[in-house]
């Protein structure tokens, strides 16, 4: 018996080798490079569309143990990461090409996985079947989708520009990690006195935007997690300075001075030629990104690799629709998996297709899903996904606040998220036995 997966992003890639890992023919189908999304430039597997960082690394962080969660039961994707990681402080973020690259062959060379190239146009039914198209899931197939599930929710997401590295005014731009944390490399950092930023922040707020198109173009939603910068800014004149251009933990080496606001550049590829201007997802229109990023201290020649973009996201409402287990509760042959699930994050989507992947293999065999425990990562986003929290349900990314609290209290965070991080990796081995891989 095979199981068919629609979708080879994150989610897709991820769940695909979990089914062949376990031994079952995997009939894997991909539309790119026959068609792409508005989103989707590469014709690669596992595609990073907005941002090259896969968020903290540290096991005691929400985003470091989510990762080493999924390393422990047999990820595909994180130990692809670290093998194309490039400099970003205490951030694991990779070259994206060579990320996509790593998985793709990966995926090609498994002798279980076969690859068919082409547009999906109905959800598949009979046998066990995986559905982790996207959040930019095609019409044809979103459509039916919705049909299936009863109701869809929809924002509008944005990436960040990337700027060449050639371009930079190196005399204005420093290198440094907030409080000297990771390698001096990891970022470049363009510092704003009071008056240029002052500049910057009243042409930010008054550039031209760009039509959006799609439905509720009225009034679309924009998800908090990938807030566009004029959008942020238009909230009042101090928001960026306190979010993606906060100058804390940095020091300009030509004042000696904190700098009054800072945008930090990340690395995009290990030879560090391309960087992603950090927090700065935007729908301005190109000719208004280029003259008013332009406006800032390092970037006046900036040549643009990309240019930031918004582009419509589409979720399930989840906690109606599916199990803990990613299962369709009305088809528990039909799965559901990234960030159609109302998961969010590369590697939240990530493991929600793991997840997906595993408990398709254990129906195909005939055993229990495996949900795992809501004190782990895991486990409290796929109870997330499946009962939602109070009000609308909204995507979630893993975050500390939705794992139950500690039987001890302990009032210093460090030592909390600590405490916390070492619960749920010993709760993991017990709830997955021999699937957990140390």
């Amino acid at each position: 018996m095979s199981i068919r997966i629609v979708g080879a992003g994150l989610a897709g890639c991820e769940a695909a080798w979990q089914t062949a890992e376990h031994g079952i023919e995997t009939e894997l189908y991909e539309m790119k490079p026959a068609r792409f999304s508005p989103a989707h430039k590469s014709a690669g597997f596992a595609e990073l569309v907005c941002s090259n960082s896969l968020k903290a690394e540290r096991v005691e962080s929400a985003a470091g143990l989510l990762k080493e969660e999924m390393r422990r039961l047999g990820s595909l994707l994180v130990p692809c990461a670290f093998a194309c990681r490039v400099p970003a402080g205490g951030a694991l973020a990779v070259d994206r090409d060579a990320f996509s690259q790593m998985v793709t062959e990966k995926i090609r060379s498994h002798p279980l996985i076969h690859v068919h190239t082409g547009e999906v146009l109905t959800v598949p039914h009979g046998g066990i079947n995986i559905v982790a198209t996207g959040p930019l899931t095609s019409d044809a197939l979103a459509g039916e989708i919705f049909s299936l599930c009863g109701g869809s929710l929809s924002f509008y997401d944005a990436a960040a520009p990337i700027v060449t590295a050639e371009s930079l005014n190196m005399d204005r731009v420093f290198s440094a990690s907030r409080y000297g944390r990771g390698e001096d490399d990891a970022y470049l950092n363009c510092p704003m006195n009071k008056e240029e930023y002052e500049a910057f922040y009243n042409e930010l707020v008054h550039a031209e935007r760009a039509p959006v198109h799609g439905f509720d173009t009225a009034d679309p939603k924009v998800y908090e997690g990938c807030m566009p910068v004029e959008i942020m800014a238009g909230r009042g004149a101090d928001t960026i300075r306190f979010g993606p251009m906060k100058p804390v933990g940095l020091r300009d080496p030509q004042t000696g001075h904190r700098p009054w606001a800072v945008l930090q550049l990340r690395r995009e590829n290990a030879e560090g030629t391309l960087y992603n201007l950090v927090g700065f997802q935007t729908n301005l229109k190109f000719g208004e990104q280029k003259r008013v990023f332009g406006m800032i201290p390092g970037l006046e020649h900036a040549e643009f690799a990309r240019f930031g973009v918004m582009h419509r996201n589409t979720f399930l409402n989840s906690p109606e629709v599916l199990s803990p287990d990613f299962s369709l509760r009305s088809d528990p042959g039909l799965f559901f998996a990234g960030q159609i699930t109302g998961v969010e994050g590369y590697m939240e989507s990530a493991a929600s297709g793991l997840m997906a992947g595993l408990n398709a293999s254990r129906r195909t065999a005939g055993e229990d899903p495996l949900v795992l425990p809501e004190t782990t990562m895991i486990g409290a986003l796929s109870r997330y996904a499946a009962s939602g929290g109070e009000g609308p349900f909204q995507p979630m990314g893993a975050n500390f606040g939705i794992l139950p609290s500690l039987d001890e209290p302990i009032r210093d965070k460090r030592e909390r998220y600590a405490a916390l991080a070492e619960r749920a990796l010993k709760d993991l081995e017990k709830a997955s036995g021999d699937c957990a891989r140390s």
